[in-house]
């Protein structure tokens, strides 16, 4: 009996880490003003930014329906392997519902287990990570998902807007507000907070990002068991230069980075960055 992985897109892994890790992929919908677009399909990271610059209104996300999700857990099944299905908060969508229905609808179920990530992004593809590590070390697809339900609510996520437009284009800061905190190099603070993406913070100036971002990792101490997974959105270098200084300091050795799809790039738009770990407490 094999142990298949599946997750969404908003894990953010790349064709070459899907092929790599073996892990099964369903992907979202990402809803322009001329059209719907399967996230990682027909419209790649790259084009998502491209077309979001052009953007008179943000785009939006469409979950995964049950219906998606049966037809990839039941060959699967049928197969009599056991199933691990590592999907995005059911705080920020209703995609972990659908799995859930989908459970019901497939045969084999039983060998079926669902995890709710409470992540997004880079911090749901850590999890992902870890899951893979343990199928290759032998794990059952049971006490994969036993392990992930104690490591989610470990995960550290914290990343630093680098443009306010797209915060003010959602209504989530004013005119004025965005106006200002461009002119003061402001950058926002955003964390996983309880599954949900929320605002911690701001800081003023890349130096003031590091700091932050070293206080933050001696609040909450890194498991270096695990890996360290460090995000970008269209800002590659800045991130490099990022983690260098983050592995230096913290004398991270394990660790990987991915680019921040359509869930998170939708509100931080380009120039966002930031990591994910596991941490001690």
């Amino acid at each position: 009996m094999a142990v298949q992985i599946i997750t969404d897109s908003t894990s953010d892994l790349t064709e070459q880490e899907q092929r790599e890790l073996n892990v099964h992929m369903l992907h979202m919908r990402v809803i322009f003003e001329d059209g719907v677009y399967t996230d990682g399909v027909d419209i790649t990271k790259e084009q998502f930014y491209e077309k979001q610059a052009q953007a008179k209104i943000l785009p939006k996300t469409t979950q995964v329906n049950p219906q998606e999700y049966c037809d990839a857990f039941e060959p699967l099944l049928e197969n009599g392997d056991e199933v691990v299905a590592i999907i995005m908060s059911s705080r920020l969508s209703g995609t972990f519902q659908s799995a859930q229905i989908a459970k019901d609808m497939a045969k084999g179920g039983e060998r079926l287990h669902l995890v709710d990530s409470l992540n997004v992004t880079i911090g749901e593809g850590l999890l992902v990570r870890e899951a893979v590590r343990m199928r290759d070390a032998g794990a059952t697809g049971a006490q994969i998902a036993a392990a992930l339900e104690e490591l989610k609510h470990r995960v550290r996520f914290v990343a630093f807007i680098g443009t306010l437009k797209y915060l003010k284009m959602g209504g989530r800061i004013s005119t004025s507000t965005a106006v200002l905190g461009t002119m003061l190099g402001i950058s926002p603070v955003v964390a996983i907070v309880d599954g949900e993406v929320k605002s911690v913070g701001q800081v003023r100036g890349k130096q003031k990002i590091l700091s932050y971002t070293l206080d933050f990792f001696r609040e909450y101490p890194v498991d270096s068991r695990h890996c360290v997974v460090f995000g970008h959105s269209r800002c590659l270098e800045t991130m490099e230069t990022y983690r260098d200084k983050c592995v230096q300091a913290l004398g991270i050795r394990d660790y990987a980075w991915d680019e921040l799809g359509a869930v998170i790039g939708t509100h931080s738009g380009p120039g966002c960055y930031g990591v994910a770990y596991i941490g001690l407490k």
